[in-house]
C-alpha cells in the first residue's frame, strides 16, 4: 500500500520517515513544497493518480500561531483549503486519509480533559483555521480520521525543546509561562500512533471519525521548561511568569489537557508519559547535533 505523507519535513513527517522501516506493509511518497503543493488541487489530484497512492497522513500545517493573526490568508489557504481537497482525493480515490489537528480548537476554560465530544471554541485565527480544516474532515464521505494534538516537539525543526535549550545555554534565568497547562508530546510518539492506526483501521469504520492523542500527563509552560533543563543538564534558572506579563498577538487556552481514552480503546494504542518521552527525545539530542 503506497501512503503520501504531505508535510514531510516538518517535525511529525520527519519522525514518520524514522519510523518508516518498521512499517514494511506500506511503501512511503514523502512530499513538501516545492514538490507538491496540496493547495492546487489539480496537482493533487495528479500527484495521487500517478504515484498510485491509496493513503494519505497529513503533516502540513501553517503552525505560527501568533504570525497567524496578520496572515489569515495563509492560513486558511493551508490549514483549510488545503485539507478541502485532501478531503476530495481521498473520496474520489477511496484512499485512507488521516489529518492532524490541535487542542487550539478549544478555548481553555475547562477544568477537565478535553473529549471529543466537547464544544470547540478556537480563540485565534491559527485555531479558527484548523478548525475548518476539521469540519471538511469531519463532514466528508471519505474513508478519514481526524487526530488533534498539543504541544509538537522533536529532535528535528524549531520547537520549544530546542530552544529552551539554546536559551538556557546562552543565558543565565528565562521566564516561561506558567498559568497555561497542556501535554507536551513527542511526535515521534505521535507519528507510531498514526502508523499504526494506519495499519488497523482497515477493520473499523472511520468516516469522519475524532480521535485525540497526546502524551500523557499535564504541565504548564514552565513545568515543560523546567523538565526541558534539569534534563538536558543545563545551568539556567526557570522563572514561573503570567500570561498577562507576556502578551501575544494571538490569545491560547488556559487549559488544553486532552481526553485520549477513545484513541486507546479503538486502537489498543499504549501512549507514554510525557516527562518519560521528552526524556528520549533529550538523550538524542546529548548524542547527535540536529540543526533547528
Amino acid at each position: 500500500m503506497k501512503v503520501l505523507i504531505t508535510g514531510s519535513n516538518g517535525q511529525l513527517g520527519s519522525e514518520i520517515k524514522a519510523l518508516a522501516s518498521e512499517y514494511t506493509n506500506f511503501e512511503f511518497v514523502y512530499s513538501d513544497l516545492p514538490e507538491l503543493d496540496i493547495c492546487k488541487k489539480n496537482l493533487l489530484t495528479q500527484f495521487v493518480i500517478e504515484n498510485n497512492i491509496k493513503g494519505i497522513v497529513n503533516c502540513a500545517a501553517y503552525t505560527a500561531v501568533d504570525k497567524a493573526e496578520k496572515d489569515g490568508v495563509l492560513a486558511e489557504l493551508v490549514n483549510a483549503k488545503a485539507v478541502e481537497n485532501l478531503v476530495a482525493v481521498a473520496e474520489n480515490q477511496h484512499l485512507k486519509l488521516i489529518h492532524i489537528s490541535t487542542d487550539y480548537v478549544f478555548d481553555g476554560t475547562s477544568h477537565i480533559p478535553y473529549s471529543e465530544k466537547m464544544p470547540v471554541s478556537p480563540l485565534g485565527v491559527y485555531g479558527k483555521t484548523k478548525r475548518a480544516g476539521e469540519l471538511q474532515v469531519i463532514y466528508s464521505a471519505s474513508n478519514s480520521i481526524l487526530i488533534r494534538t498539543s504541544w509538537l516537539y522533536s529532535i528535528y525543526g524549531n520547537n520549544f525543546v530546542k530552544t529552551m535549550l539554546r536559551l538556557g545555554a546562552e543565558r543565565e534565568s528565562l521566564g516561561v509561562i506558567c498559568d497555561q497547562v497542556g501535554t507536551p508530546t513527542y511526535a515521534r510518539d505521535l507519528a507510531q500512533a498514526c502508523l499504526e492506526i494506519l495499519s488497523k483501521s482497515e477493520r473499523l469504520d472511520t468516516q469522519g471519525k475524532v480521535y485525540h492523542f497526546s502524551n500523557e500527563g499535564a504541565a504548564s509552560w514552565y513545568d515543560f521548561a523546567k523538565s526541558i533543563m534539569i534534563m538536558g543538564e543545563v545551568d539556567c534558572q526557570v522563572n514561573p511568569i503570567e500570561s498577562k506579563d507576556y502578551p501575544t498577538p494571538a490569545a491560547r487556552p488556559h487549559y488544553s489537557v486532552l481526553n485520549k481514552s477513545k484513541i486507546k480503546a479503538d486502537f489498543g494504542i499504549q501512549i507514554p508519559y510525557w516527562g518519560d518521552s521528552l526524556c528520549d527525545c533529550i538523550d538524542i539530542l546529548k548524542t547527535e547535533k540536529f540543526e533547528e
